[in-house]
């Protein structure tokens, strides 16, 4: 028989139970949710990424809903929609031709690569148009804000900034306030005060994000999210916030060089082949407009192992230099470096050599680089790695005035690439008089003034055109 004392503390122990606060584990890498903690998150396999997080109860109170009145899609006036002009070209290149009303836009980069740098830029450019900016920094202080304006020749009465990362009060100001374009800086810094998480967590970057979302839809202020970078290049914090934004830029670079490129990897309102190119200076970054007489400017002088390729980055061709060199070993395994070019892509085109050349390079360290810390992801510069290498190997210069494009399968045949007249062209106005295609690319190809275009079928033919008549 139960008595009431007994059924008195069941009622007690379930109450507070019941209140008693309820706790997940939600990896920093992914945002995947445990009920326990693990060493390696079963989701993503990353290890010790799973961080204890206070699941935050319904209040159980019944809000307004209030619900948009769905229009047909004809009947929406784009043409009240326009692209905000930075000034700043090589910025609006790689966001399809300016900022869109209402956009969130996500720059990402490594540290001290001059993401804040730009993003003040931007600001100024825009305040002295006369359009109210505002620059949220959750890692600077005003005093310290105002002395990077100030060396960056950034001063504007419509350029207002604040150092602030409460949520909550960053809204407030907006709703307050009226601004064209906005900067927090960075996301990882801002906290929702009804979060019980710590800033930079799963939880607040994810609330974060959503609040900032729904700010710039429902008042139409593009805003721009400063991101930091993990150990492997990703933009910290959960993967749903790379989905949740309009655009996702990439400010990468060197710090050894002074050359800086922005790319974008996603973009709802334009191309995401785009890229803009930066020059660091003392009074920030500078407008590259000629990227291609730039990544050049230093080539002097040919050497073995140095060859000349026309890389289409969006709609804009840039001739870059690429370098071989092939070096016996003193070691069992040779190395295989690689930098600016795929890993994969230069050990298919070194299987291709030693197959269908006959090169010898299994037991030789090979190097392979880009100068001016570009990095190229497009095959086209297939012929021209396969001729760096050649070079180096055979210990003969490829003429200076000769560019190479062209993507090599594994037969060894010379396959067509995209905008072949437009990459001819350019090598033209840089001063190039010779340039190797492939022979499926001659039907579209049109004649270019000053420039001799020579066809191959096959990486032994293109091997033959380049080397055969020099001395040894």
């Amino acid at each position: 028989m139960v008595c009431f004392s007994d059924l008195l503390n069941f009622n007690l122990r379930r109450d507070f139970l019941k209140k008693k606060d309820k706790f997940i584990f939600l990896c920093q890498s992914c945002g995947a949710q445990t009920p326990k903690w693990m060493g390696k998150c079963p989701a993503c396999g990353g290890w010790d990424t799973l961080v204890e997080e206070k699941i935050i109860a319904a209040s159980g109170k019944a809000r307004p809903i209030t619900s948009p009145k769905p229009v047909p899609i004809n009947s929406v006036d784009v043409a009240e929609s326009h692209r905000l002009q930075t000034g700043i070209t090589e910025f609006d290149r790689v966001l399809g031709g300016g900022i869109v009303d209402g956009s969130l836009i996500l720059i990402g980069g490594d540290p001290g690569i001059g993401k804040s740098t730009l993003m003040l830029q931007v600001l100024a450019t825009l305040a002295q148009a006369n359009k109210r900016c505002l620059y949220v920094s959750g890692e600077e202080s005003v005093l310290q804000l105002s002395m990077r304006g100030k060396r960056l020749d950034s001063g504007s009465d419509s350029l207002f900034i604040v150092a602030e990362t409460d949520l909550d009060s960053i809204l407030s100001m907006v709703e307050k306030e009226h601004y064209d374009a906005m900067v927090i800086d960075s996301i990882q810094t801002v906290f929702h005060p009804e979060v019980s998480s710590t800033p930079g967590s799963v939880t607040q970057i994810r609330e974060a994000s959503m609040q900032f979302m729904r700010l710039a839809k429902t008042t139409g202020i593009p805003i721009f999210l400063v991101g930091h970078v993990t150990k492997v290049g990703a933009i910290a914090g959960p993967r749903i916030m790379e989905h949740m934004v309009d655009t996702v830029l990439y400010f990468e670079g060197d710090k050894s060089h002074i050359f800086r490129i922005l790319r974008a990897v996603k973009n709802r309102f334009g191309s995401t082949n785009e890229i803009g190119v930066f020059e660091m200076r003392e009074k920030g970054l500078s407008q590259v407009p000629n990227p291609s007489a730039i990544f050049l400017s230093d080539r002097s002088t040919v050497a073995p192992g140095s060859v000349v390729t026309s890389s289409m980055e969006g709609t804009r061709p840039i001739l870059v230099e690429i370098q071989g060199l092939v070096s016996s070993t003193g070691m069992g395994n040779p190395r295989r470096t690689v930098l600016g070019l795929d890993h994969n892509r230069v050990a298919l085109i070194l299987a291709v050599m030693e197959k269908r050349l006959g090169m010898n390079l299994s037991g030789l360290d090979v190097f392979m680089n880009v100068i001016g810390g570009v990095r190229i992801v497009e095959p086209s510069a297939d012929l021209a790695i396969a001729a760096a290498l050649a070079s180096s190997f055979l210990d003969k210069p490829v003429h200076k005035e000769t560019t190479l494009i062209g993507e090599i399968g594994l037969t060894g045949e010379i396959r067509a690439v995209s905008h072949a007249q437009a990459r001819i062209k350019e090598a033209s106005k840089m001063g190039f008089t010779t340039c190797l295609v492939p022979s499926s690319a001659m039907k579209q190809l049109s004649k270019v003034k000053g420039m001799t275009i020579e066809s191959v079928s096959f990486l032994k033919d293109a091997m033959e055109v380049l080397f055969d008549g020099q001395e040894d």
